[in-house]
């Protein structure tokens, strides 16, 4: 009888990864139920990261499984698997307004035009953004802020997901 994969929103079963010699995630076992708020917190390099980019598809583990609402995710490429993922670094384009770096994400998932406004909009009110639409994003004082703040917005707008971000690692992390 084949094994049950977990039905949780995300399920990890027995994930590990390596790099050489360094184990960087170590069997981890867990599961995120659908709507449920969840966080790992621990020290720089004890595989918060790593498990993260498990789940988005951009790592591979060595061993163990990666399940989204019960379907093995595994070896699906990253472009293939319904997670969105935000980068602790700012991804923001420069040269493009506020509007246009939230709007991308719409653009690239082909949302006709005459829907971005009023997703844009609300994105933007979310954040305490909406006086600035027009405002290049590279042009402020509050630079770091607002990097932050509009990289939600883009990545928000352009599904209907809530955001989740999980990352793990074994004995050096507090789960919470």
């Amino acid at each position: 009888m084949p094994e049950e994969l977990p039905r949780a929103a995300i399920g990890l079963v027995g994930v590990s990864k390596r790099f050489g010699t360094h184990a960087a995630v170590d069997d981890v076992t867990l599961e995120i139920a659908e709507g449920e708020f969840f966080s790992l917190l621990g020290p720089s390099g004890c595989g918060k990261t790593t498990t993260l980019r498990m789940v988005a598809g951009f790592e591979l583990p060595d061993a163990g499984r990666i399940v989204l609402k019960g379907n093995d995710v595994t070896r699906v490429p990253a472009n293939r698997r319904p997670v969105n993922m935000v980068f602790q670094q700012y991804a923001l384009f420069p040269h493009m307004s506020v509007y246009d770096n939230v709007a991308f994400g719409l653009k690239v998932k082909r949302v006709p035009r005459n829907e971005h406004g009023e997703r844009v909009q609300e994105m933007l009110r979310v954040v305490s953004l909406e006086g600035l639409v027009s405002s290049p994003a590279a042009s402020s004082n509050a630079w770091h802020w607002r990097a932050r703040s509009s990289t939600v917005p883009r990545r928000c707008s352009s599904t209907n997901r809530s955001a989740r971000s999980t990352s793990s690692c074994e004995n050096r992390c507090n789960w919470s």
